[in-house]
């Protein structure tokens, strides 16, 4: 499958539709309080970069850099649209980003993502692409409903 990635400016209905469902699909995994995903609003800091991948008119998902400091940044809002899970679209958009961020300067990546069995997909492309468990960083808290992990560039 071909994918066209581009930064996205968050007025797409497409986006705006797959962020939604990004969140409703944590909501329903995950008790409020250890939900970190973004809602498209926190998505425009300008900290935040936003990618969309499609295949040709279709959005095949999203994901979005958080630039912590000058070395680190922050890999938020990573979602396949459910049609697309399992053709490699995922593992293309973390590679992109991954790309990016070392083209930013970024010496090291972390993210956060749910301990779950639901989240169990996303550990193992995070694992397979060189991330490892680490502790809770920037200002999250210990919280056993979720996993840290970062990767160095």
């Amino acid at each position: 499958m071909t994918l066209r990635i581009v930064v996205d400016d968050l007025t797409g209905d497409a986006t705006l539709r797959l962020i939604a469902a990004h969140l409703a699909g944590m909501h329903d995994l995950t008790p409020a309080e250890s939900v970190h995903a973004l809602d498209a609003g926190a998505l425009a800091d300008p900290a935040v970069t936003v990618w969309s991948a499609w295949h040709g008119e279709q959005l095949v998902g999203i994901g979005a850099l958080k630039q912590l400091d000058a070395q680190r940044g922050e890999l938020k809002s990573m979602r396949v649209d459910d049609r697309f899970r399992g053709t490699g679209a995922g593992r293309a958009l973390l590679r992109h980003i991954v790309d990016a961020a070392r083209q930013r300067g970024i010496r090291s990546l972390w993210l956060e993502t749910g301990a779950d069995e639901g989240f169990l997909p996303a550990r193992r492309l995070y694992e397979s692409e060189g991330f490892s468990l680490c502790g809770p960083f920037a200002d999250y808290r210990p919280d056993p409903l979720s996993v840290f992990m970062t990767r160095v560039l």
